[in-house]
């Protein structure tokens, strides 16, 4: 059996068994080796010559490649922790909810359920790159709403999806922030270690079929859950609501200090190529400097930062090192040979396995950014001895990663809704956020990534 193949069965099977998917990587990255036949430990040159580095020394060193991610990531979330501790997301939060309980139902009936729905969409989209804070925005803005939501019969199914949208698609077709760091640093990062030269190729083109297809995905919800839906309003939404509606007016000084730290953070990204850490970290200095982050705050707010993000930067520096042991243990290009001889030169067919393979390892792990490094180096071959174009493979590998992110349950654009959603309980993980986010988005993303594998 080849060991790449018991290497990603081993790391899946954990991960769907609930082991972290951070120990889960590193057991099934020791088991690939162990498999293939490489040492534990180094091997001193024999009478041959030739020294062997062992499993350990191979998947430390792989580690070095998730450090800069991992690091962006930590200063990413010391950044989002600036913004919520300036105050500014709760108090515009209290100014909506009172905007809308002033107002009654008249007009939340002939409209406002639309103007929420666009403004959630909005903040998904901009909280992968102008304000880089993922999933951070969503349990600040989404419970203070409930009531109005349960009042509207909105579906939360549809606003689940609505937010997925903006957190998965923005990454997978937008080159800046989160999009930054997957689409330029771990997507042609790591197509191009493999082999493949990617100079010059346009990521966007690359994944404009694949972000069309989350579009047409994003309409089906829309269309699909349209019906109003009962909620009860129970005292938790009472409560979130009127603490919103406490709030106080929004500082003019801290907004004009948010929104110039928020401008300093993206500029940094349009200027700059990967510089998404050195913006992170200048949209923090901005908040100290002007005093909204006190110096005796800045060890705690940093740190919960950090916390906040640090479980997704462990799961990339592991990824890495899956991924540096897979290719020593040599035994990708047997897998490749075994899968053209298995597709029959099919390019269709191999282009529709890898995009399932893809579903499946996100799926497992949760995690898209994760998924790359681990495919990348079993993919590249493979597409090169099919005939892909550059195009084709990005395409292809990009789709592959973002698959199985919506409709993941440990994913964080399906647990980030979650959390939001089910402050009162009313809204079940499985049932109202992985399985509407998988049927509307991975569908659709499959045959879209499959057209741009065939046409590009």
């Amino acid at each position: 059996m080849n060991a790449v193949v018991i290497a990603v069965v081993v790391m899946l099977a954990l991960s769907l068994a609930r082991v972290h998917v951070v120990l889960s990587l590193v057991i099934g990255a020791f088991v690939g080796g162990l498999v293939a036949g490489m040492p534990l430990t180094d091997v001193a040159a024999g009478a041959d010559g030739k020294a062997v580095e062992g499993i350990i020394t191979v998947f430390q060193k792989g580690l070095a490649g998730g450090a800069t991610i991992a690091l962006s990531y930590a200063m990413l979330g010391a950044f989002a922790m600036a913004i919520t501790h300036s105050g500014l997301p709760q108090q515009l939060t209290g100014a909506v909810v009172r905007k809308l309980n002033a107002e009654g139902g008249h007009h939340a009936a002939s409209g406002v359920k639309w103007a929420l729905l666009m403004v959630l969409l909005a903040m998904g989209v901009m909280s992968q790159n102008v304000v880089p804070i993922h999933i951070a925005f969503i349990p600040m803005i989404v419970p203070p709403l409930l009531m109005v939501f349960n009042r509207l019969g909105v579906d939360r199914r549809l606003i689940a999806c609505v937010m997925t949208f903006g957190l998965v698609t923005t990454y997978m077709f937008l080159p800046y922030g989160f999009g930054s760091i997957f689409l330029n640093e771990i997507l042609l990062g790591n197509i191009k270690q493999s082999g493949m030269a990617v100079d010059g190729i346009n990521v966007m083109k690359a994944m404009a079929i694949p972000a069309l297809g989350m579009a047409a995905g994003l309409l089906w919800a829309f269309v699909h859950y349209r019906k109003p839906r009962v909620y009860q309003i129970s005292q938790v939404d009472a409560d979130n609501n009127d603490a919103s509606v406490k709030q106080p007016e929004p500082s003019s000084y801290r907004s004009l200090v948010a929104a110039v730290a928020i401008a300093v953070c993206f500029a940094i990204q349009l200027i700059y190529k990967d510089a998404l850490l050195l913006g992170a970290m200048l949209g923090f200095a901005v908040f100290m400097t002007l005093g909204v982050v006190r110096r005796n705050d800045v060890n705690d707010v940093f740190g919960a930062g950090i916390r906040m993000m640090a479980m997704v930067g462990f799961v990339m520096i592991a990824a890495q090192g899956f991924a540096a042991v897979m290719k020593a243990t040599g035994d990708i290009q047997p897998l490749v040979e075994g899968s053209m001889a298995a597709f029959g030169g099919s390019k269709g067919l191999a282009a529709f396995a890898m995009l399932v393979v893809g579903l499946l390892v996100t799926m497992g792990i949760g995690s898209s950014f994760s998924t790359l490094p681990i495919i990348t180096a079993i993919y590249v071959p493979l597409c090169i001895s099919l005939g892909f174009s550059p195009l084709a493979t990005v395409s292809i590998i990009g789709t592959a990663g973002a698959l199985g992110d919506a409709g993941s349950p440990a994913s964080d654009s399906t647990l980030g809704p979650t959390m939001g959603l089910n402050a009162d309980g009313q809204h079940d993980h499985i049932r109202d956020s992985v399985i509407p986010t998988f049927l509307h988005y991975n569908l659709p993303l499959l045959a879209a990534g499959w057209i741009a594998a065939m046409v590009l």
